[in-house]
């Protein structure tokens, strides 16, 4: 039997599993083998370290429909789940039906980030043994062996996993590279959310060099997989966000407790971001062949991922498979066959009033484009249609009836659509198809709109609309198809020299419209610290009447949300704090 160094441990916070010795190691998945079989002297490829660092790539969320079936953001107030009476994950997370001791575990995934981490730390204290021929080169143009940019795709991934603990939970045990072993004592406490944010910065700082750069990657699989430079500039530029906003810089659930914020309000930290962002835009790793921009359609981005000169706006994303599931997750109900949905995602109407119109003034602010109660969806931002099907929408080969009783609303069955609307965003471009056929889903992490975002937000709070953060919404709106316009005091819809409080609403709807559906909303209505306002209002549909060939458009509740305080941070899971007498609960959490 070979000697075994030490043993494969799978953690789940800090409970851990051995696994069993054996010496037949070609029946066991990557991540039960040996480390001596893992990071083997004979392996010059590197095959059983890929293997084992793709065990943890599989860590990082797909988010479609990831959240026990709904996507994240039916649980904010841009959608709700068509499974209302099953009280699905969403429900729970938008009412707050939870506690430490009953997680929904499709979100709150602290054993799964700390697995994860673990798995990162046991291939870093091996790869170097690995006598890797190949070679890559990384993003200063520098040939290095392949182990090298393995160790720090491992450590992209680790940061990735800590910012999700982060925003979930505030500060948390940093392990750093240690592999613990069953008798250690992992009784850890917790680490100030100044310092974790610290390390995941100073972790994105250091690998950034030794991964490869967007203009380097070899082939397809090469870039779908593996994270870049402008990977790490763009999750450094989350994580100080985030860290610069009010929930964890100013306005803090507890004074002066540092784990769930910094003590102190510094309005530093806005420009600290702010120059993270700026350092992707304009930074030399952003120039010739690695050029981030946005794609002409912003359909591509989700779809389109073979072709990079076609789509300059992906950063990271993760690969689904070529088929049609999203489509018939959440595609309309009233079809069959190869056109049959399960209207899985229902968006809101509050959604639905954030879209401007067709000149980028909201609904009743426009000269141009007035709104109409008995024509509300003419003459909007076209982003709208390529997010939300509504009644009259042109989808597989004809218009959409939403109304009451209509085709695609049946009223007599056990699921319908309690808001009138369905989820197009992400699916294949099926407005004139007769019917579904595969298509690849990209689930984009990171794109060129979001780090325009993260810099104008930042930067106006850090002083105020310069023209920068101006810019930086024309970009959007400009792709959107919104004209510059000629009325005097406007461009693109946003209107000249607004305040900084102005302005903040203006990027805060950008945010709310670009990005969709893609994990934001929900954790940026916590981030902002305006949840509670946010779902103190209900939570809107639209109620479609046909009669005698006049349709009528009404708008009705269909959800009170309820939000405390606590909620805008997850509990500490129940069995971390019963057996580790360091970890302290989060504020009124039990």
């Amino acid at each position: 039997m070979k000697t075994i160094k030490y043993l494969i441990l799978l953690a789940v916070g800090s409970t851990m599993t051995l696994t069993s010795c054996m010496d037949n190691y070609e029946t066991l998945p990557a991540d039960e083998f040996t480390t001596d079989y893992l990071f083997s002297t004979t392996d010059s490829l590197g095959k059983q370290a890929r293997q084992y660092l793709n065990t943890i790539y599989d860590i990082m969320e797909n988010g479609h429909n990831r959240v026990g079936g709904d996507y994240l953001d039916a649980a904010s107030d841009d959608a709700i789940s068509i499974d209302m009476d099953g009280e699905p994950d969403v429900l729970r997370l938008a009412t707050g039906r939870y506690t430490a001791s009953n997680a929904v575990g499709s979100d709150m995934r602290w054993g799964q980030y700390y697995t994860g981490i673990r798995k990162v730390n046991i291939l870093i204290s091996g790869i170097d043994r690995v006598p890797f021929r190949a070679t890559y080169k990384n993003a200063l143009g520098q040939v290095r062996p392949l182990g090298v940019t393995f160790k720090a795709e491992a450590r992209f991934l680790r940061a990735w996993f800590y910012f999700q603990l982060l925003r979930r939970y505030g500060g948390v045990p940093i392990v750093g590279d240690r592999v613990f072993s069953i008798n250690d004592d992992i009784e850890l406490p917790r680490n100030t959310f100044g310092e974790c944010v610290d390390y995941i910065v100073n972790e994105l700082d250091d690998i950034q060099d030794s991964l490869r750069s967007v203009g380097t990657m070899s082939n397809v699989s090469e870039f779908g997989h593996a994270p870049t430079k402008q990977a790490c500039q763009a999750l450094k530029s989350r994580v100080l966000l985030y860290a610069a906003s009010p929930l964890f810089n100013g306005q803090t659930l507890e004074a002066g407790n540092e784990l769930v914020g910094y003590a102190t309000y510094d309005a530093a930290r806005w420009k600290r971001a702010a120059d993270a962002a700026r350092d992707l835009i304009e930074g030399e790793g952003h120039k010739g062949k690695d050029s981030l921009t946005l794609t002409e359609d912003v359909r591509n981005v989700f779809l389109n991922f073979y072709d990079y000169g076609a789509n300059p706006e992906l950063i990271f994303f993760r690969q689904g498979g070529n088929n049609t599931s999203v489509e018939i997750s959440n595609g309309p109900l009233g079809f069959t066959g190869s056109r049959m949905g399960n209207g899985r995602t229902c968006p809101t109407q509050n959604l639905v009033d954030a879209f401007p119109m067709a000149d980028g003034r909201m609904p009743g602010q426009s000269p141009l484009y007035p709104y109409s109660d008995a024509d509300p969806y003419s003459n909007r931002d076209p982003r709208l249609d390529k997010t939300v099907l509504h009644n009259g929408s042109q989808w597989l080969g004809g218009k959409l009836a939403t109304w009451q009783g209509g085709t695609n609303n049946p009223a007599n069955g056990t699921d319908y659509s309690l808001t009138s609307y369905y989820m197009c965003k992400f699916m294949g471009m099926f407005a004139d198809k007769n019917e579904y056929s595969s298509v690849i889903h990209v689930w984009v992490m990171f794109r060129y709109a979001e780090i325009l975002l993260n810099f104008a937000e930042a930067e106006n709070e850090a002083v105020g609309p310069t023209s920068e953060v101006y810019n930086a919404l024309y970009l959007l709106r400009k792709r959107a198809g919104i004209k510059k316009g000629t009325e005097a005091g406007y461009s693109y819809g946003l209107k000249n020299n607004m305040t900084q409080a102005e302005m903040r609403e203006a990027i805060h709807n950008e945010r709310r419209i670009e990005l969709t559906f893609e994990e934001h909303r929900y954790y940026d209505i916590r981030r902002w610290r305006i949840a509670e306002d946010v779902f103190a209002k209900p939570l809107q549909g639209m109620q479609v009447v046909e009669s005698s060939g006049t349709t009528t458009y009404t708008r009705v509740n269909v959800l009170k949300a309820n939000f405390a305080a606590r909620n805008y941070l997850y509990p500490i899971p129940f069995s971390e704090v019963n057996k580790n007498r360091n970890m302290v609960q989060n504020p009124n959490w039990k």
